[in-house]
C-alpha cells in the first residue's frame, strides 16, 4: 500500500516515539509501539498486498489474485527484488491458463529476479518446463525438468517431474 520508503521512514519514526515513551516513563506504551513499528518493518520485507494475493490465489480465485496484484502499479519501485519476484511468480501463475507467452514471460523474470524458497523456484522452472513442452523445445524442457528436480528438496513436485518426463517420451 505504501512505498517502501515510506514504511521504513514510518517504522523508525515509530521506534523513536517508543524510545520517548520510555524516557518518560510510559513504559507499556513503549512496548506497545515498539510491536508497532515490528509490524510495520514486517511489511517493508513482506508486502501486504502480496501476502492478500497469495490468500486468493490459496483459494484458487485466480481473478481476486489479478486483481490484488493489480493494486501494485510500479513493482519496481514499490517492492523489493524478492518480492518483485514472486509478483511475477504469481501474475505467471494467473496467466498460464489465459496466455502462454505471457505466462512464460513472468515466470522468465520471476527467475531472474529470484525467489525466496526453493519449492517456489522448483516450481517456477517445472511451469517453465511445460511452457516449452507445449512450444515443442524439449531440450529447454529437459535442462529445466533437471533444475526443478534439485530445487525440490522435499520432494512435494516428483510426481508432476515424473509425469512430465513421461509425456516428453512421447514427443
Amino acid at each position: 500500500m505504501f512505498n517502501k520508503i515510506i514504511k521504513l521512514i514510518l517504522s523508525i519514526a515509530i521506534f523513536g516515539f517508543a524510545i520517548y515513551q520510555f524516557t518518560l516513563g510510559h513504559i507499556g506504551n513503549g512496548i506497545m509501539y515498539i510491536f508497532l513499528s515490528a509490524i510495520v518493518l514486517f511489511f517493508y520485507y513482506r508486502n501486504e498486498i502480496l501476502l492478500l494475493a497469495f490468500l486468493r490465489l490459496r483459494k484458487q480465485d485466480m481473478a481476486g489474485t489479478e486483481k490484488w496484484l493489480d493494486k501494485i502499479k510500479n513493482p519496481a519501485s514499490a517492492l523489493l527484488p524478492k518480492q518483485e519476484g514472486y509478483y511475477n511468480y504469481l501474475y505467471g501463475i494467473t496467466h498460464s491458463q489465459k496466455n502462454l507467452t505471457q505466462a512464460e514471460k513472468y515466470f522468465k523474470k520471476a527467475v531472474k529476479l529470484g525467489l525466496n524458497m526453493d519449492n517456489d523456484m522448483a516450481m517456477t522452472k517445472l511451469s517453465l518446463a511445460g511452457i516449452a513442452m507445449q512450444k515443442r523445445r524439449k531440450r529447454e524442457a529437459t535442462a529445466l525438468l533437471t533444475e526443478a528436480k534439485k530445487l525440490d528438496k522435499h520432494n512435494m513436485l516428483a510426481d508432476q517431474i515424473k509425469m512430465m518426463k513421461q509425456q516428453m517420451k512421447k514427443i
